[in-house]
């Protein structure tokens, strides 16, 4: 019998499913929500019996709750380092979930548009995340998870201040929206800073793939709002709706438009040198190898390549991760090994297109 971590590893995972809403720009819609269960301390109070006692509380609700049922359970203190780093790959967990210690969880749906992470930094993070803008149905998905819980455990929560989370940050709604947005054209036409005043006009945070603290590999951004207290989820998502995305993607087209009128044989080149590398390189770093597959897709987007589909493209993304490499060739790899693995996968499935 496979486990949940096999099955994971067998499919493209909702980030990169490459449909959707605004998709050739619009990766994917994340919403997540901070909650802590009343009658017990935060995290960095909370000795090791009380964090087991939140695990088990939550699990026990998690098999209670309406339309939760099917969601597999994975212990992140028994899984191998490798195993989390895959479910950080994966974005089912955060980095800070997978390195902490202790006694936590996460919990997911096998499609994987819906998680729940235990003992993060709050008691547990809600999340839902679907391939393209899709904020409302977002919205109403993760609103009925919460409400699903809401039945079986309490909540801390306070009249005047609404939820009460770790990170003051989170105070209120503790609702995250995060919008991850392909922008390779605004990158090679160097005007991201028309992102970075949008966002800071709107006060959001930009971040990279993974989330705060990392780096924008493969021209992928986060927007996410940073606050929480004093407005409401559905005033928080409306401005994501009307301003800050269709702005941010109105840039990214104007660029990609500047670039097939005013710069076709320097776009085809960037787009035309990834494949070559792609397809005949025998050594290829993580970095190398996203930011490649970025001026593929763009390519595709832009209807300068069609050699190659966007469904192996948006697997690739997937399966030249470090923990996905090494599960697909079922063996640990050192740095060196993944270069000549990844390199080797990307001239496979390639060559099949």
């Amino acid at each position: 019998m496979s486990s949940p971590i096999d099955e994971v590893v067998r499919q493209a995972g909702e980030w990169l499913r490459g449909d959707g809403p605004m998709h050739e720009i619009v990766i994917s819609t994340r919403i997540r929500l901070a909650r802590n269960l009343r009658g017990f301390p935060f995290l960095v109070r909370a000795d090791a019996d009380q964090r087991a006692e939140v695990v088990a509380t939550l699990e026990a609700a998690l098999r209670k709750a309406r339309g939760l049922e099917d969601f597999y359970h994975l212990n992140i203190d028994e899984l191998d380092e490798l195993d989390r780093t895959l479910l950080v790959e994966r974005h089912l967990i955060s980095r800070q979930h997978a390195e902490g210690s202790g006694s936590r969880l996460v919990a997911f749906h096998p499609g994987e548009a819906s998680a729940l992470m235990v003992n993060e930094e709050d008691h547990v993070r809600l999340q839902v995340m679907h391939s393209g803008l899709r904020l409302d149905e977002t919205w109403d998905e993760i609103n009925a998870i919460d409400d699903a819980l809401d039945e079986h455990v309490d909540f801390e929560f306070h009249p005047q201040y609404g939820y009460l989370t770790a990170c003051p940050t989170n105070v209120g709604t503790g609702i995250r929206v995060s919008v991850m947005l392909h922008l390779p054209a605004l990158q090679l036409t160097n005007e991201l800073e028309k992102v970075g005043q949008a966002a800071t006009a709107m006060k959001l945070a930009i971040r990279g793939l993974h989330g705060e603290g990392t780096q924008a590999l493969g021209d992928f951004f986060q927007v996410s709002n940073q606050i929480t207290l004093g407005r409401t989820e559905a005033e928080i998502i409306d401005d994501f709706r009307r301003v800050v995305i269709p702005k941010i993607v109105e840039y990214e087209q104007a660029a990609r438009d500047a670039l097939l009128t005013n710069r076709l044989h320097a776009l085809d080149d960037k787009i035309w040198r990834a494949m070559g590398a792609l397809c005949s390189a025998r050594l290829m770093s993580s970095k190398e190898a996203m930011q490649h597959l970025s001026h593929v897709r763009m390519g595709l987007h832009v209807g300068r390549l069609s050699s190659v589909d966007l469904r192996t493209v948006n697997e690739l993304f997937i399966q030249m991760q470090p923990a996905h490499l090494q599960k697909l060739q079922g063996e640990r790899l050192n740095g060196e090994q993944r270069s000549t693995a990844r390199a080797a996968l990307f001239r496979a499935r390639l060559s099949q297109n």
